[in-house]
């Protein structure tokens, strides 16, 4: 007779004086990593990194950095680099980059405080905001044609439009600092609500926009697909062509709304605003989490990521260090968020990490 045969089971563990007890469910270790895995996992991470540079901040300036009016100059310069980045955020997450926005800002901020654009806008200063825009549009549906249609690599196409557009403001400005003197336009900017800086709240309604069409919307979907795989979202019915010139068009549109920002700030429109605001700008996208392959945006992060730098940088004012060991710094930030993608990129497709 046959001894009967028993298949494996769950691991058990044997105590001497009782039954085997069950091991602890895998479950646990599993929910961690899909948590810290997760968009609200990697903010969390920012926040954490954030509050430690308060912290310093704190110990090392004292109350110079501890102050509401500290914290106000602290969200008022991450507002400008904070629209360009929203609108960076959505080229990135479609696997695409936008160089431009930097040239494409100070090309806005030129033409919206020409003296005749300025006269006609006496009346009425809105006129300033949409001719920037306007220009900032009209850049981005020259980027996305080129790119889509023109089949030419966005880092080639929008490289050229970094030096074009400086050059174009340039011959525009003759290279001479154009002076905002329109009050109604100054007066707004400069103003406040609740106490807090209108280019602050400006800022706070582009990101929460922003948040919205890319995560509740189909153009969102659309986005994150495309960056996931084209052909994939070509072959669902998804116009990818022109579906690219929109987001050139929305990064274009987000730099003109910046150069309206950095006109109020300072009463001035000329050839060098801007300048490297693109490097800073997919700097803190890529720290807040968006792939730089594509495939995967978060707004939430962004604007994260530049707090953290603005942040950064008014800590090393406070303490008078020099911008060159600030450039060290964001550096390194830069390169660490870079290879913790990588690794989340890695666990996320099965390969196992170096």
């Amino acid at each position: 007779m046959s001894e009967p045969t028993t298949t494996p089971s769950a691991p058990a563990s044997a105590t001497p004086d009782g039954p085997p007890t069950a091991a602890p469910p895998a479950d646990d270790r599993s929910t961690l990593k899909r948590l810290f895995s997760s968009t609200a996992g990697r903010n969390i991470g920012l926040v954490i990194a954030l509050a430690l540079l308060v912290v310093v901040g704190a110990v090392t300036a004292g109350e110079n950095f501890m102050n509401y009016d500290n914290f106000l100059v602290i969200a008022r310069l991450a507002s400008v680099i904070g629209v360009v980045a929203v609108g960076v955020t959505f080229v990135i997450t479609a696997g695409g980059i936008d160089l431009s926005v930097g040239s494409v800002l100070g090309l806005s901020s030129v033409v919206a405080s020409l003296g005749a654009i300025q006269t006609a806008a006496d009346g009425f200063w809105p006129l300033m905001v949409f001719v920037a825009i306007a220009v900032g549009v009209l850049a981005g549906l020259t980027n996305g044609f080129i790119i889509a249609y023109g089949k030419v690599v966005a880092f080639m196409a929008t490289l050229a439009m970094l030096v074009a557009a400086r050059g174009l403001a340039e011959l525009i400005s003759q290279r001479q600092t154009q002076v905002v003197n329109n009050d109604g336009f100054l007066d707004f900017f400069r103003g406040d609500l609740l106490g807090v800086s209108w280019v602050v709240w400006i800022f706070a309604l582009v990101a929460v926009g922003g948040w919205f069409l890319l995560n509740r919307t189909t153009f969102g979907r659309r986005t994150v697909a495309i960056g996931g795989n084209a052909t994939a979202a070509r072959l669902a019915g998804v116009n990818v062509r022109r579906h690219t010139v929109y987001l050139y068009m929305l990064a274009g549109a987000c730099a003109g709304i910046a150069a309206t920002m950095l006109l109020s700030r300072t009463t001035a429109g000329t050839s060098t605003h801007g300048q490297l605001y693109e490097l800073d700008a997919i700097a803190a996208v890529v720290v807040g989490g968006t792939l730089l392959v594509g495939g995967r945006g978060t707004i939430g992060g962004t604007v994260l990521g530049v707090l953290l730098f603005s942040t950064l940088t008014n800590v090393f004012t406070q303490n008078n260090l020099s911008t060159s060991v600030q450039l060290v710094a964001k550096g390194v930030i830069i390169v660490g968020a870079v290879m913790l993608q990588q690794r989340f990129a890695n666990r996320e497709g099965g390969s196992p990490s170096p």
